[in-house]
């Protein structure tokens, strides 16, 4: 069954938002899974991705040029939260997940699952950098695994993707699409 993509975000925000809204200031400096940043890097990249990914959804010109500093506001969890909830609402919009978008000119319900993989692997690489449990819901991480495995070599190629990792066959589902992306869950496990 193929869910729509909205509601899959709204699924992966209701897992990433309490994550943030809980994340303290003394762990900002702390490393993540995600190796190009810290928790404040982390944080602001996935701002940037978020409000990005509204644009892409009504079909509008994107800008990933830098990261702003999102963290720099004293309200930034409550930011994050109302992006999020802005992407939502953005891909629900009549027409979002149809025909083409963004500067590659790809399929719009790929450029849906490229925001849909980096809310539920950096919502990952936050709790594992500040010591807390993550679960991604199934339906999320079936309608992931697919895409992941076709975008692996390009996203690879981009840099985007770090080489895979090796698990046991009997690797839980989210284990192995983290595997694909360069992360290795058991250095990462959860405390």
């Amino acid at each position: 069954m193929t869910h729509r993509i909205a509601d899959l975000l709204d699924t992966a925000a209701a897992h990433a938002v309490p994550l943030v809204r809980d994340t303290a200031d003394d762990v900002l400096d702390a490393p993540t899974p995600c190796a190009a940043y810290d928790v404040r890097g982390l944080l602001n990249h996935l701002t940037h991705v978020i409000v990005n990914f509204q644009l892409l959804a009504a079909k509008q010109p994107s800008d990933f040029s830098g990261e702003p500093d999102y963290l720099a506001a004293p309200d930034w969890r409550a930011r994050f939260e109302k992006e999020t909830a802005k992407l939502v609402a953005a891909w629900a919009a009549p027409g979002a997940d149809e025909g083409t978008t963004g500067a590659m000119d790809l399929p719009a319900r790929t450029v849906a699952s490229m925001v849909l993989l980096d809310l539920t692997v950096h919502a990952w690489d936050l709790s594992r950098a500040t010591g807390r449990a993550f679960a991604p819901d199934p339906a999320v991480v079936a309608e992931l695994t697919e895409e992941v495995e076709r975008m692996a070599p390009t996203a690879r190629k981009m840099g985007v993707f770090g080489e895979p990792v090796a698990l046991p066959a009997d690797a839980p589902a989210f284990d192995r699409l983290l595997a694909t992306t360069g992360r290795d869950p058991r250095e990462w496990a959860a405390a």
